[in-house]
């Protein structure tokens, strides 16, 4: 692994160097998080030789510093959109987790040159879901996530600060009411939606309307998952993501 900053992004990056003859896969992180909790599917998917980069999103953890004030979710997009053509000679394959979903959904619908195909897990915010509610489900799928995950979660949260954290809540809730649906129904490219069956936060309903929502849409349960089956469930989520890229149906 090898760690930079690139057009204001920390980037961890995985196999071979960004180049147009090399597929690219871009991992989108969470709420207030870090790439860190993609570390274990970024390393299973760069064994089989392709790039993999991992940006912490501006303001976020060790992006923390590359902004004065928390990007909205659209700017946060616009932002990911510079890295990438800095970055990466074409169009990548986005993989995105929760409220990641929505920046990748911002970035395909507009900036579509930049995304080939697009792999959503257990998307977040739901739509018109009060923040108490959002916030029980959060609490209610940590019970179900690997120790270790939690120990990562709760470092980056303090990494990143409070007040940033609260600002990019108040972002992703503004974002899922007025804006996340109309993003995905601008999504063209081929798009797999992932949900853990275990996962409280992204409903079985609202996934199924991701589906749909989008241009060309497929659904698939990860079973003994919750909210983040990437990292409890590397490998199968790996196999899935290598299908999808291959034109398979999963």
């Amino acid at each position: 692994m090898e760690e930079r900053v690139y057009a204001g992004c920390f980037t961890r990056a995985f196999g071979p160097e960004p180049d147009a003859g090399t597929p690219t896969v871009v991992l989108v992180h969470g709420l207030g998080l870090s790439g860190r909790y993609f570390v274990p599917l970024a390393r299973r998917l760069a064994r089989t030789g392709v790039t993999v980069l991992v940006p912490d999103l501006p303001g976020n953890a060790r992006s923390r510093h590359t902004v004065r004030r928390m990007p909205d979710v659209e700017q946060t997009a616009d932002a990911l959109a510079r890295w990438h053509r800095r970055l990466v000679p074409g169009p990548s394959l986005l993989v995105a987790n929760s409220v990641g979903c929505q920046v990748a959904a911002a970035l395909a619908s507009h900036h579509p040159s930049l995304v080939d195909r697009l792999v959503l897990l257990g998307p977040a915010l739901t739509p018109r879901v009060p923040a108490w509610r959002q916030g029980g489900r959060l609490l209610k799928d940590a019970s179900r996530e690997p120790l270790a995950l939690i120990r990562t979660a709760a470092a980056d949260y303090l990494l990143t600060g409070p007040v940033r954290f609260v600002a990019s809540l108040r972002h992703a809730l503004r974002d899922a009411t007025v804006a996340f649906e109309g993003h995905l129904a601008g999504v063209t490219v081929p798009t797999l939606v992932v949900r853990g069956t275990g996962d409280t936060i992204a409903s079985e309903a609202w996934v199924r309307r991701v589906t749909r929502l989008v241009a060309d849409g497929r659904a698939v349960d990860m079973a003994g998952a919750a909210h983040a089956a990437h990292y409890s469930t590397p490998d199968a989520v790996a196999e899935l993501i290598e299908r999808f890229a291959a034109g398979e149906t999963p």
